[in-house]
């Protein structure tokens, strides 16, 4: 039975922050609700000129059509933050929160920058009273900081709720999230004004999402509920890696291994697929503030045990890439190799702490050169998120890294192809053509344990994948 209608007074959205959380969140919102009018605002203009192009900035599968049906209707794209702020009634502060890359708490704790500033310009700029929702992932009591920034800095007589409403989006498949959440979580304090806050934004919700998946906590177990859901699900990763190291040494199969566990009702079955290693812009960044959290409390062993994870993440990219080595006659220099994929999973353009710059950067490091390949990924964020972001020198990333336009132009004198995302088109390629034009013995390396290995062994490849040991 669809959810029960709720009335929502024409109620204005406004978003500050057009990325990957704010842009897809709010354009269900709009979707969803058409007579509730939602801005989403940002100070980056050409990142809103992209949201109002035909190019929008984000690939997410289904995004792009529910931005255009409902863009110039009741969704809208602005770089003019204020005017978003002062006609909305309720504002999600969709910021980034990086990890802090220097001073106190530097490589764990998030940078709240954006946070504070995003705030700072609410409270000068509100004229009425306004609700205040963290949607960017954010340390436990965040809210706090808000709140005296709020208070310090609003004009006379404006006051604020704060709520709690973190996104538990899986990029490759947000709007599918969004559209049928496992549930909608809102904190809020528990005072009369709180619990009216939380209840009007569970009304905007209940519009399409069943009541019993709205899920209303204190503001406080809300901020901590989304750093815990990220870092247990990063732990499923990390230790079914850490059983493929012994499959490896073994003769076991992890897949076998993983089936088996994951029939237990107990475990259950999702997460368990090992890999390189974990990306994306949220598993490590919120362990790291867990970590960086519990130390600040006083509570170094529990900080260790969650730092274990990142560094069981951090051993299986260096053992995968150390593999690639010692098949190759324990030397890649001036070999050439190709990466199939380079955002961080399938179904994404999203390249935040994607194994493939681990990998590439180790193997420029042992001079080898690189041709690249990825569906969604242009050339220009590779050359920023390597040298940019990851400081390989501009010099050696042009006369080593090529991009290559499809799967087929990069395995083209190479010497390995190295599967890096589990892209749906890398399982059906061509491989008797492409092993024609590659480099003998021709190597493939699966990191993803998707490709057909019997049938590439047929053809001639040596085929290494990550969790299946040679051992009988």
């Amino acid at each position: 039975m669809a959810p029960k209608r709720q009335k929502t007074d024409n109620t204005k959205i406004c978003c500050i922050g057009a990325g990957y959380v704010g842009g897809p969140t709010c354009a269900v919102i709009a979707s969803k609700c058409p007579d509730i009018k939602v801005t989403i605002v940002d100070i980056n203009q050409s990142r809103i000129d992209a949201w109002n192009s035909n190019n929008i900035p984000i690939y997410e599968p289904g995004l792009e059509e529910i931005v255009f049906a409902t863009r110039g209707k009741n969704l809208f794209f602005s770089s003019d933050v204020d005017a978003g702020i002062l006609e909305a009634d309720l504002i999600f502060v969709s910021v980034n929160t990086p990890t802090k890359k220097s001073g106190i708490g530097a490589g764990f704790a998030a940078d709240l920058a954006y946070i504070e500033a995003a705030t700072r310009r609410i409270a000068q700029v509100a004229k009425s009273h306004k609700i205040v929702i963290e949607k960017s992932t954010v340390p436990c009591r965040t809210a706090e900081s808000m709140r005296k920034i709020l208070d310090a800095n609003s004009h006379e007589d404006v006051t604020f709720d704060i709520l709690s409403n973190p996104e538990f989006l899986a990029e490759g498949t947000a709007i599918k999230d969004l559209m049928n959440p496992d549930r909608v979580l809102i904190g809020s304090m528990q005072t009369p004004a709180g619990l009216k806050a939380q209840q009007a934004l569970a009304e905007v919700y209940a519009r399409w999402v069943p009541k019993e998946r709205i899920v209303t906590t204190r503001l406080w177990s809300s901020e901590l509920t989304k750093l815990a859901s990220n870092a247990l699900l990063a732990q499923r990763i990390s230790s079914i890696n850490s059983l493929s190291a012994i499959c490896e040494a073994t003769g076991a199969d992890v897949d076998e291994v993983a089936y088996a566990c994951g029939l237990d009702s107990r475990i259950g079955p999702k997460f368990l697929k090992a890999s390189v290693g974990f990306g994306g812009s949220c598993f490590q960044k919120d362990i790291l503030n867990l970590v960086y959290l519990s130390q600040s409390l006083h509570l170094p062993e529990v900080a260790e045990y969650w730092n274990q994870v990142v560094a069981m993440n951090e051993y299986q990219k260096r053992r995968f890439a150390e593999g690639v080595v010692r098949t190759l006659f324990n030397t890649i220099t001036n070999k050439t190799i190709a990466v199939y994929g380079f955002a961080f999973k399938k179904d994404t353009g999203d390249t935040r702490e994607t194994a493939a710059i681990a990998m590439i950067k180790y193997f420029l490091k042992e001079n080898a050169n690189i041709k690249v390949y990825d569906p969604k990924v242009p050339a220009e964020q590779m050359l920023y998120d390597l040298t940019v972001e990851n400081d390989v020198d501009v010099a050696v990333y042009n006369k080593r890294v090529t991009v290559s336009k499809d799967a087929y132009s990069a395995a083209d004198g190479v010497d390995a192809i190295v599967v890096l995302t589990e892209w749906d088109e890398f399982k059906t390629l061509d491989y008797a053509r492409i092993y024609t034009k590659m480099n003998k013995p021709a190597c493939i390396f699966d990191g993803r344990l998707i490709m057909p290995t019997e049938e590439l062994k047929n053809i001639g490849f040596n085929v290494v994948t990550i969790g299946k040991g040679d051992v009988q």
